[in-house]
């Protein structure tokens, strides 16, 4: 579910700025393979995903996020 998820997200260049990681994003798209690249999106949600629900809290936005 995951990677479907980053496969929609990725099918949409245009609004990657509207994501915390879409800096990231821009700088991982011109060195990764579109697969791989979905599942280290995938894998980064899932992280997000995990840290919210094991801290009990909502996403707050990180508008400072450093590209990997």
């Amino acid at each position: 579910m995951f990677i479907q998820g980053a496969r929609s997200v990725l099918l949409r260049r245009v609004t990657w700025a509207n994501h915390s990681f879409g800096r990231w994003l821009e700088a991982a798209a011109p060195r990764l393979h579109r697969n791989v690249l979905a599942v280290a999106l995938a894998n980064k949600l899932a992280r997000i995903a995990w840290s919210v629900l094991t801290r009990e809290s909502d996403y707050t936005r990180t508008p400072d996020a450093r590209p990997a």
